[in-house]
Order: C-alpha cells, then sequence, then structure tokens
C-alpha cells in the first residue's frame, strides 16, 4: 500500500517516532510531505530530523507559511503524479485550502483520502473557508478526529463518511521514561505551551504565588502573552520565584520534564477555543511527573484517574492541589505511577501507529 501523508506537524522530530511505527506495518510504503519549518505565534519552527528510518521524507515549499487557513504545497500534485498513491494522508483540518487542494490533487490520480481534525467546537466559517470545508467533508473517504467532540462536530456539519477517534501523536515511552528522585529541597511547577490568554497561565501565577518560598515555576514557552505573565509575576512579588524558559528542542523535553514535580495545564474555554486534546499532559505522565488539569475540553479525559482536575478559572482549587501535592510526596509517586501505566495503556506511539494503520486498512482494503 501506497501511502502519501502531508502533515506539518511533522516537522517536530518526536512526532516522528509515530511515522517510523507506520512504516513497520506490513505492506506500507509511506512517504511523508513536510515544509522546511512552520511559523506561528511561537515564532518560526525548523524541521527537526530525527526519526527518519523506514520512510520517504520529503521537504517541500509551502507558500503563505504560517497561515493557518491559508497554507498550501504548490507541489503536492507533482508528488502525488510521481508516487501514484493507494491512499493520500492530509494530516490537517478539512476548513484549511491544504486539505481542499490536497483533496483534489488526491483525486486526479484516483486516491482514496483521510482528513485530520481536532476542532471539538461547532464553529461556521465564513466564505471561502466554509465551501473548501464542505466539498473535503462530502468527498473525503474517512475522517481521523483527536477526540470524540470532534467527531460530533463533523456529524452536526453533514459529514457522513466513516471516522474514528485517535489522537495526532502518541508518546515514545522509551525516550519520555521515568523521572529519577529528585532534589526535594525545591517544589518545581511546570507549564509547558503557547504563552497565550486561553491556556490560563495568569491563574497557575496566582496559584503559586499563594504557595510557600520553597516552590518555584517553569514556564517554557513563547507567545504573544509573556509579556503581560512577566508583568503580573512581579506584581505578585513572584519574580524571583517564576523561570521562563525559551522553547527548546523535542529530544530536549523528557529531560525538561523529569526535573518538575508536577506539571500544570490550566486551560480556559473561549468562544472559538477549548482544550482538543493536551499532549504535554501525556509527555509528562510517560515521564511518571503528576499532573494537574483544569476540566476544560478534553483535558478530564486524557488525564483520566491519574491526575487532579480543578475547575477552570478557579485559583483555590489550582492552588489546594499543588499545595496537596507538595505536601505528600508518596501521593506524588502514586499519581506518576498512574500516569505512566495510563500512557503505555492509551497514549504510546506504537499503538497511535497501529490503530491509524487499521484505518488505512479500511479504507483500501
Amino acid at each position: 500500500m501506497q501511502v502519501v501523508m502531508l502533515s506539518k506537524a511533522c516537522i517536530v522530530g518526536q512526532y516522528q517516532t509515530k511515522l517510523e511505527q507506520i512504516a513497520e506495518q506490513p505492506g506500507i510504503q509511506l512517504t511523508v510531505v513536510v515544509p522546511p519549518f512552520w511559523r506561528d505565534e511561537r515564532g518560526v519552527m525548523p524541521l527537526e530530523r530525527v526519526h527518519t528510518s523506514g520512510y520517504a521524507l520529503l521537504v517541500e515549499p509551502m507558500r503563505f507559511n504560517g497561515q493557518f487557513h491559508l497554507h498550501y504545497y504548490p507541489t503536492f500534485g507533482q508528488i502525488l503524479k510521481r508516487i501514484r498513491p493507494d491512499l493520500v494522508h492530509i494530516d490537517e483540518e478539512p476548513y484549511n485550502l491544504a486539505t481542499f487542494l490536497a483533496m483534489r490533487a488526491a483525486q486526479s490520480v484516483n486516491a482514496k483520502t483521510v482528513f485530520f481534525t481536532w476542532q471539538n467546537l461547532l464553529r461556521r466559517y465564513p466564505p471561502p473557508f466554509a465551501w473548501l470545508e464542505a466539498y473535503v467533508l462530502k468527498h473525503a473517504n474517512y475522517a481521523i478526529a483527536g477526540n470524540a467532540q470532534a467527531i460530533d462536530v463533523l456529524r452536526a456539519k453533514g459529514y457522513r463518511g466513516d471516522a474514528r477517534a485517535i489522537p495526532q501523536f502518541g508518546v515514545d515511552v522509551e525516550q519520555f521514561d521515568i523521572a529519577p528522585p529528585r532534589d526535594a529541597s525545591t517544589f518545581r511547577i511546570g507549564y509547558v505551551g503557547r504563552l497565550v490568554e486561553e491556556k490560563g497561565v495568569d491563574i497557575l501565577l496566582d496559584a503559586v504565588a499563594r504557595m510557600n518560598a520553597s516552590s518555584e515555576l517553569y514556564l517554557l514557552g513563547s507567545g504573544p502573552h509573556k509579556a503581560n505573565l512577566q508583568t503580573r509575576a512581579h506584581r505578585l512579588g513572584i519574580t524571583a520565584r517564576v523561570h521562563f524558559d525559551l522553547p527548546i528542542p523535542s529530544t530536549q523535553m523528557p529531560a525538561y520534564y523529569r526535573q518538575l514535580d508536577v506539571l500544570v495545564l490550566p486551560s480556559l474555554t473561549r468562544a472559538n477555543w477549548k482544550e482538543q486534546f493536551g499532549r504535554v499532559l501525556i509527555e509528562a505522565m510517560a515521564c511518571a511527573v503528576p499532573v494537574i488539569g483544569s476540566d476544560c475540553g478534553e483535558i478530564p479525559n486524557v488525564i483520566g484517574d491519574a491526575g487532579l482536575i480543578f475547575p477552570e478559572g478557579d485559583v483555590a482549587a489550582l492552588h489546594a492541589h499543588l499545595t496537596t501535592l507538595h505536601n505528600d510526596a508518596t501521593y506524588r509517586a502514586e499519581l506518576g505511577k498512574r500516569g505512566r501505566a495510563r500512557v503505555l495503556a492509551h497514549f504510546t506511539q506504537a499503538r497511535i501507529a497501529q490503530e491509524t494503520y487499521r484505518v488505512y486498512r479500511e479504507i483500501v482494503g
């Protein structure tokens, strides 16, 4: 089975382990098309060539790089004419121009198609994006959704094809392994992700300000809200206890998680967004780092009983969870074990690859 995947997400080195796992499945010849970089509010993220065995990785130009809805790959049609795949996996939302053009290119070589979606809110888009989405939903052979609510959204928009909920990426549990015991002189609280208002980092700062001086906060990420967060930390009088760390290569993330005592994802629902998965949760859980998440979107379903949940925006509840973990190392260790076990059961890269392969077989036969 010849499969061509189009995915800007796969510029991330750690995500490429899924591609290696898919390529190991019986009868698969996989080609993955990625851009040389992707630009968003965090800055420019270059391609990381880390896990590239067993499949062909093609780096192709992208027009309108950084424009989520408008970017596309001008050479993609030529690639499909050369390879003549059985299946094209479009790792993009159905309302994007890249998805529409890739689907048209796939149709021109009689290839089957599958697209991916995270969108767990029923949002209506203006033309031409509504037209692009309608075309994709009508003509796609299959949809992979990152969460169950995204399938509900597809159905509400009229999609009648086959669909399955599979997270976009899992975790390579050999690289994201268990954290060794750490010096307990400080309690290290972490956040990893975009520094934007909807991620709720303001709430986390407020909660940390109520903790004693032995608690430190490590924020890894970038984004337009960073200056506001720095100002807030100064106003709260905790500047010395808050560390703003710049993004690092994905291969260095396991070591970053392992120096934390807890990871927090305090996301806030907005009219046009709610948390669609929270990949940092499963990465930390794989390292046996306990996690705390708000009840925003998919977070409770990802954490299950392997971590702590608080009502989004509730500073007091978050502070109470942090205090509990600060004071009880045994409970921290127990949650860490549960988190690792949950990842092994549901969120390994191998499991995600196998489920994706089953979708391929359903489509192509």
